[in-house]
C-alpha cells in the first residue's frame, strides 16, 4: 500500500527498552545503536497512516539515507526505557528531512533522577537529523510519492 489511509503525521513517538546487544561492555549504549532507533521512528510515522517501507519498496520507491548528524548529550544504559521522538521537518521534491530527540523516560524501573549528572534535566540524551532521498529500483533519484511529498 503506497496510498496513506490518512494524512501523513508530522511527528510521532516510539518507546523501547535498551537491549544488551546495543551496549558496550560497560552497559552504555553504543553510538551505532541510535541509527536503527531513528529508523524505527520513521517507520512508525509511516505505520500510523497505514503505509510501510515494504509496500513502498514493492512499488519501486526506495528512501535512502544521504546524511546523518547525531549529537550525544548523555549516556543511555542497558534496560533504560527510551522514547524516540521523530519529526518531519521538511520535504522537497526528492528529499525528506527528519529531526529526532532520544529521551530517557525510565532508568532502573523509575523516573530518572535529574540530580544525577548523567541524566539531562530535560531527559534528552541525544538529538539528531537525517536527510533521505527518494530513488527508484535503478538507484536514480525520483520524485517522492505525493503522499510523502506533502509532509
Amino acid at each position: 500500500m503506497t496510498t496513506p489511509q490518512s494524512t501523513h503525521p508530522k511527528s510521532g513517538t516510539h518507546q523501547l527498552h535498551v537491549r544488551y546487544v546495543e551496549c558496550d561492555p560497560m552497559g552504555v549504549v553504543h553510538h551505532s545503536s541510535y541509527l536503527p532507533w531513528m529508523e524505527m521512528g520513521r517507520t512508525e510515522l509511516l505505520r500510523e497512516v497505514g503505509m510501510s517501507y515494504a509496500a513502498l519498496e514493492a512499488a519501486g520507491v526506495f528512501l535512502v539515507v544521504t546524511k546523518v548528524e547525531v549529537k550525544y548529550r548523555r549516556p543511555l544504559k542497558y534496560d533504560d526505557l527510551v522514547e524516540i521522538r521523530t519529526k518531519v521537518d521538511k520535504a522537497s521534491k526528492v528529499k525528506l528531512h527528519h529531526s529526532y530527540e532520544i529521551v530517557l523516560v525510565e532508568r532502573l524501573g523509575k523516573a530518572p533522577d535529574v540530580s544525577d549528572p548523567s541524566v539531562p534535566s530535560d531527559g534528552v540524551c541525544a538529538v539528531a537529523t537525517t536527510e533521505l532521498a527518494c530513488v527508484g529500483g535503478d538507484g536514480r533519484p525520483r520524485a517522492l510519492p505525493a503522499s510523502l511529498a506533502g509532509c
